[in-house]
């Protein structure tokens, strides 16, 4: 098989705010690589929903089980992700919400990351990269 990379985007997730993809695959033998790029808990119409973090939480993760599926994989599927917050105290609440899309007994590797400011000033931001063997894309 040729190496490519083909650009993920479904209109089920927020448009991406700037100049990137949704999410990237990259195809290398028979499998591929989904790059989910960082995810806020925008809704449909770019704005940040309201609520606490078990909320944007849920969100950001409805967000990207869009984008997934789009792309033909699933949460298990997923081998990295990467979570930033604005406040490391809320570690707790994400990690609840993140048991439910995340259940194992596999976890994927990750890392959480207090930052200072996220776009649209959003309390957090997840990205991840999943592995599909022998995946079917759906633009949409």
């Amino acid at each position: 098989m040729t190496d490519f990379i083909v650009k993920i985007e479904t209109d089920e997730a927020p448009l991406a705010v700037g100049p990137y993809s949704q999410a990237v695959c990259v195809a290398l033998n028979e499998a591929e690589f989904v790059y989910v790029s960082g995810q806020l808990p925008l809704d449909n119409f770019g704005k940040i929903v309201d609520g606490d973090i078990k909320v944007a939480t849920r969100k950001v993760f409805d967000n990207i089980q869009a984008i997934l599926k789009a792309s033909g994989a699933l949460f298990t599927d997923v081998v990295k992700v990467e979570i930033f917050l604005k406040d490391l105290s809320n570690f707790k609440d994400v990690n609840e919400i993140y048991q439910d899309y995340f259940p194992g007994p596999i976890f994927p590797a990750r890392q959480t990351v207090e930052v200072s400011k996220l776009p649209l000033d959003a309390p957090i931001e997840i990205s991840c990269i999943a592995v599909v063997k022998n995946p079917v894309i759906i633009n949409m």
